[in-house]
């Protein structure tokens, strides 16, 4: 077989001749629709919108220098077991780590916790020309001693001004004059699609640059209730995590913070903090050294399709409210399990986990309005907000899973001293639970507190609400201590 290396001249002519690519300048990628010409007509075709990729390299050039590099030195506290296995190099999961501990007694004396050195990498980025720096608070958590250093190679050592787990952000002072800063962009307008640009050290390799597509916004997180992250598929890997996610016109919009992954390493999907929940917290520890968050006092779980037919909702958006805490912002505001908050202030609340985040990053004592979908109707209750360093909110889980046909429960009404045990006034008991109830999770032992809002004080009362529904019923389960909403499909 003959093989004939054509020129790279000749080859960009028959791929633009055979519409494989457009003819455009040197140096210039486009995007092209395919367009099928018509084989009778000669019909002229007017030519597909040529579209260039960004050249990244200007951006990284000029701003690249104000990306650091950052290591931590600390300790962390590790059982005698993995302090033993530091000391001698033996895997606790090895059986000669086993054998010495057992037989020899070489390993040490098995005691209390003991403190090990830690050792970490990651990245920031320098935002006021005599030394401010932003990166995650995960990456310098428990540090001891922060160096950071420029891309000149200039080290320093960083004062943790603060940082706040909550949002993931920390902030360093280096003592330093007329460095290089980022400009910061606005959240705000960054579109899903929109190029970005990630700079960082994966792995300590310093002044990495990656690029990608903004996957998605507002993403809800279930340790990170607070931060509405955006999503890319930006090459992320550990080492990345505290740099800037920048965009075409070399303003940061986040902080690359996580990646979802089975492997450890990326796979296609980063989460960064919006940059301007960043700035808020930024601005608070500068000033005070700590960053505040306000609560509303409430635990929350998703509305599906199943919850908005039962609520009579006209799609499934929203926050339902599942358990209030007695006497928190939002008990004092008036809200009851089976409320829908559909706004906070005019801002939709489109997923629970919009609610922290919005919640989140507004000022204790502040009075917010809430837009609640009560007993098929739209209502407004005004609230003063609690902090969030009092106690947390919860954000619900719900795991069910909704089914068909009848409600399959078998309910009585609570003995006197079991509504003492459980502290509540009213409930049925379920004693046993098959068909659509079973397959939605609802368990025997559960207690059934009210039925599409209404509260459940009698078995009657139960029937005449699953009459009158049409396709789903939603139920308020208590179980334990946890109070949750379980949509249960009956048609």
């Amino acid at each position: 077989m003959n093989t004939r290396l054509t020129s790279p001249h000749a080859l960009v002519l028959a791929l633009a001749t055979a519409g494989v690519i457009g003819a455009v300048g040197a140096g210039a990628y486009t995007s092209a629709r395919a367009v099928n010409a018509p084989t009778t007509n000669a019909t002229s075709v007017a030519p597909a919108a040529m579209v260039t990729l960004p050249d990244f390299s200007t951006i990284t050039s000029r701003d690249g220098p104000a990306v650091v590099n950052i290591s931590v030195t600390g300790t962390a506290k590790a059982s005698e077991d993995q302090a033993a296995a530091e000391i001698q190099g033996i895997d606790p999961d090895d059986p000669m780590f086993q054998f010495f501990r057992r037989f020899q007694g070489q390993i040490g004396p098995r005691a209390q916790q003991r403190e090990v050195p830690v050792r970490a990498q990651g990245s920031g980025f320098i935002v006021s020309p005599d030394g401010i720096i932003m990166t995650n608070a995960h990456v310098v958590k428990d540090a001891k001693e922060v160096t950071v250093k420029l891309t000149d190679r200039r080290e320093y050592r960083a004062k943790v001004l603060g940082a706040d787990a909550k949002t993931d952000i920390a902030v360093l002072k280096i003592d330093a004059k007329n460095l290089p800063t980022l400009a910061l962009g606005n959240t705000k307008d960054l579109k899903v699609g929109e190029w970005v640009l990630a700079i960082g050290s994966p792995f300590g390799f310093e002044s990495t640059v990656t690029a990608g597509v903004v996957s998605a916004k507002g993403r809800s997180l279930p340790d990170d209730s607070y931060v509405p992250f955006i999503q890319t598929d930006v090459a992320v890997n550990p080492g990345n995590s505290g740099g800037p996610l920048l965009n075409t016109r070399g303003e940061v919009v986040g902080i690359n913070s996580q990646i979802y992954s089975r492997s450890g390493g990326y796979q296609g999907v980063s989460f960064a903090i919006p940059i301007d929940v960043a700035v808020q917290v930024k601005d608070q520890i500068v000033a005070t050294g700590k960053a505040t968050h306000a609560r509303l006092g409430v635990a929350v779980q998703e509305v599906n399709q199943a919850f908005a037919d039962s609520f009579k909702l006209d799609k499934p958006e929203g926050a339902l409210v599942s358990n209030i805490e007695k006497g928190g912002p939002g008990d004092k505001a008036g809200l009851k399990a089976g409320d829908v908050i559909r706004k906070v202030d005019g801002q939709p609340i489109v997923s629970s986990g919009d609610l922290p985040a919005v919640i989140g990053q507004q000022t204790p004592g502040k009075k917010v309005t809430l837009e609640v979908w009560r007993q098929g109707e739209r209502q407004e209750l005004s609230a003063k907000l609690g902090d969030a360093s009092d106690k947390p909110a919860q954000v619900a889980k719900n795991e069910s899973a909704a089914g068909q046909g009848k409600l399959g429960l078998a309910l009585r009404p609570l003995q006197p001293q079991e509504k003492r045990e459980a502290a509540i006034e009213n409930g049925l008991l379920v004693e046993d639970v098959a068909g659509p109830s079973a397959m939605a999770g609802v368990q025997a032992g559960d207690v059934l507190l009210a039925i599409n809002g209404t509260p459940a004080k009698s078995l009657e009362q139960v029937r005449e609400v699953v009459a009158k529904a049409d396709k789903s019923v939603a139920l308020l389960i208590q179980r334990g201590e946890d109070k949750i909403f379980v949509p249960v499909r009956i048609g």
